[in-house]
């Protein structure tokens, strides 16, 4: 059932909400805090804040077109925020009024569902399952556990809720967020409620207390080293999951594809997110960078969907990181080179070539003056100037072989 995850590699993450409208201000006050948490840093309550429904009108919420653009980017699947912890729904709710289709007539949720088919990408629904600071019942960070019944409002909102986005709309995922105080016992019946409706349905590690199918590591945070099993960072453009009209701290997409092939080498996936406008159109910035990070990714297709863990190369490589498949290694190069040289390699090299191309490269192998196995890769003239291209090296071993450092 985690097959299509695990192959994945890379998905669109989309935060969209009230907040969105708010664009991190809020009554002229500015908020230095990631601008989907401005109810809560600002004790803003309920009452006041639902009063933003009414002049909820994402006309520039183009589910077709994001999926459209999602397939240019090279991304396989697609998370939106079904409700995030301010307890608005994006679709329709009949255990909640708070929700798109009473604000504006429509189910985003459902709408972006027929896009992600017509478009066959994976379809992922976010889900805050403790959080809900609408709910005088749902868990807050400032507001103490005890004051609350939070058990009255899993029945009355959260398990519903679950019914309805399983019976609705049958996602392929489910991003569980910030268990906060969920019990085991909470935890297990949310679970069997999802997979009664969909044995095959992928749930994220935030369901919390180890039920998960994958972990999620911290928000932007990628583990130093190789990790073995499912797992994924969730992680943004600029420094703010919702749009911040103040947030201009874009990431350089060379970066963001550096970093989508380290977690890849690392054995995990990149869930990058953007947090569309109030009106719903997605920030022009944001698009440049994903535009760019995918021409990458779709010319080096074959060194980013199905890779694996690399496991732990001896050298530190400031050109360059590994992606691997069975009887290939995938070197990433990312600066410009005559040619280049791996040490500590000892694989029986058969092949060389570029992997945009299917160009045939020249490589030699043998043995440094220290004693070392190494493999040299000769870049032909004409790309010499090029940085951002995938080299393929195939070899009859199952796996890439590092041979240990020699005194």
């Amino acid at each position: 059932m985690t097959k299509w995850f695990e192959e994945a590699k890379y998905g669109l993450f989309i935060h969209f909400g009230l907040y969105s409208m708010l664009a991190g201000e809020y009554k002229g006050r500015k908020t230095d805090r990631i601008a989907e948490w401005i109810m809560n840093n600002f004790a803003i309550p309920a009452e006041e804040y639902e009063v933003l429904m009414k002049d909820f009108n994402p006309e520039k919420f183009l589910p077709m077109e994001i999926a459209r653009k999602c397939t240019e980017w090279g991304m396989k699947y697609i998370v939106l925020t079904s409700k995030h912890h301010e307890g608005f729904a994006n679709f329709n709710s009949a255990c909640s009024p708070y929700n798109s289709v009473n604000a504006c007539g429509r189910d985003l949720v459902g709408e972006l569902k027929e896009a992600c088919r017509a478009y066959g990408l994976k379809f992922g629904l976010y889900y805050s399952q403790a959080q809900d600071w609408h709910d005088p019942d749902g868990a807050m960070k400032c507001r103490p556990a005890d004051k609350i019944d939070y058990q009255a409002y899993l029945d009355r909102k959260c398990m519903p809720q679950l019914r309805e986005i399983m019976e609705q709309y049958n996602p392929d995922l489910i991003w569980f967020d910030t268990p906060m105080d969920t019990t085991p016992e909470q935890s297990e019946k949310m679970v069997q409620l999802v997979r009664s409706y969909n044995p095959d349905v992928v749930i994220s590690g935030r369901i919390g207390n180890g039920l998960g199918d994958y972990m999620t590591t911290g928000d932007n945070f990628i583990p130093r080293l190789p990790y073995d099993g499912l797992w994924e960072v969730p992680a943004t453009i600029n420094d703010t999951w919702g749009y911040n009209r103040y947030d201009k701290n874009w990431k350089d997409p060379y970066d963001i594809i550096k970093l989508l092939v380290k977690i890849n080498a690392r054995g995990g996936n990149y869930l990058l997110n953007v947090g569309p406008m109030g009106d719903g159109s997605i920030p022009e910035e944001s698009i440049a960078v994903l535009d760019t990070v995918g021409k990458y990714v779709t010319a080096n297709a074959e060194a980013i969907y199905g890779t694996q863990n690399t496991g732990i190369y001896p050298y530190e490589l400031d050109f360059a990181e590994f992606t691997c498949k069975p009887q290939k290694l995938f070197v990433h190069v990312f600066k410009p080179k005559i040619r280049f040289e791996l040490l500590n390699i000892a694989n029986r090299f058969t092949n060389a070539y570029l992997v945009e191309t299917g160009e045939k490269l020249d490589f030699r192998v043998g043995y440094t003056c220290e004693g070392h196995d190494f493999v040299e890769i000769e870049i032909p003239e004409r790309l010499r100037d090029k940085a951002y291209y995938a080299v393929c090296l195939e070899y009859p071993e199952e796996r890439p072989i590092y041979s240990d450092l020699k005194l």
